[in-house]
């Protein structure tokens, strides 16, 4: 049996919404799983760092949840990039689940893949749209995953500026505080719920103002990602509203529409800023598994 499993990037928090909200986006883990092996094999491009057998993540995850998985040679391919807060250890974990069920048939369906995946990285935040496509608000209690789809607009990008240089996560949570005075708490829950809001009822500009007004963790981690507050002072310039740091890190994304959209790369490239800057787009597919015929 020869199929590949195919995982998109995730980007989180989308400003206030933090360890909540998440959106697929258009970059990809591909497991290609060829043929059975007398021990695990995964070729992949990442260097010595990651392990080419057993001990690669997404066999470990695998292994998790069906310890006695029969060995398989595995390709991996991957353009989201590591430590940069696009989900890569997300979509490794999902693409562990699924190749466990699918090696294994569990017959897990997607709220059991969900609630493993959950488990397993700790906050639904990253693997809930990795998982299912498009933007969703999730809340794991340690026993139960709760998750909704945002309704977005399919006709946005995503101007998103990935750094040269990794931010760990313990480091990015080192950086917070670890309580809120209560008046700070309620206008940090209310304007993650007055954001939703705005996306469901279909007003994006207010959505998108709100964005920029997280009082969980962008202002406890600015010394880390100064490069967030000089994106958002650009994109203001032209009046494009909707930059936030994804996950926790050092990755940012603008929301943009039509022109705005090279405008603001344009002027970015202008800054020589330190790594990678790409216009990506949600992706609404989630987890795709195709078998070969």
């Amino acid at each position: 049996m020869q199929f590949t499993i195919q995982v998109p990037a995730s980007s989180a928090n989308l400003g206030p919404g933090f360890d909540s909200l998440g959106l697929a986006v258009s970059r990809y883990l591909k497991v290609q799983v060829l043929a059975p092996s007398s021990k695990w094999v995964v070729d992949h491009p990442f260097g010595d760092s990651v392990p080419y057998n057993h001990n690669n993540l997404i066999v470990q995850i695998a292994q998790k949840l069906a310890p006695n998985l029969p060995a398989h040679h595995l390709m991996v391919s991957s353009d989201i990039p590591l430590a940069r807060g696009l989900g890569s250890s997300s979509s490794a974990i999902l693409a562990g689940i699924a190749l466990a069920n699918e090696l294994g048939q569990l017959a897990l369906s997607q709220a059991d893949m969900l609630l493993a995946a959950t488990q397993l990285e700790g906050h639904p935040d990253n693997v809930a749209p990795a998982l299912l496509g498009g933007g969703v608000a999730a809340y794991y209690d340690q026993k139960n995953v709760y998750q909704a789809p945002l309704t977005l607009p399919q006709d946005f990008s995503l101007v998103t500026f990935i750094p040269n240089y990794p931010l760990k996560t313990a480091d990015a949570r080192a950086a917070l505080a670890t309580e809120l005075a209560l008046p700070q708490a309620v206008a940090a829950s209310a304007v993650a719920n007055v954001m939703i809001a705005s996306w469901q009822a279909g007003n994006i500009e207010q959505a998108r103002r709100l964005m920029e007004a997280d009082q969980f963790h962008e202002q406890a981690r600015a010394s880390l990602v100064p490069h967030l507050g000089t994106i958002r002072q650009v994109a203001h310039e032209l009046g494009i509203y909707g930059t936030y740091l994804s996950g926790a890190g050092p990755t940012t994304v603008t929301l943009t529409t039509g022109q705005q959209t090279q405008a603001l790369i344009t002027r970015l490239q202008a800054l020589d800023l330190p790594g990678e800057i790409v216009a990506l787009v949600p992706d609404f597919d989630g987890l795709v598994i195709q078998h070969k015929e």
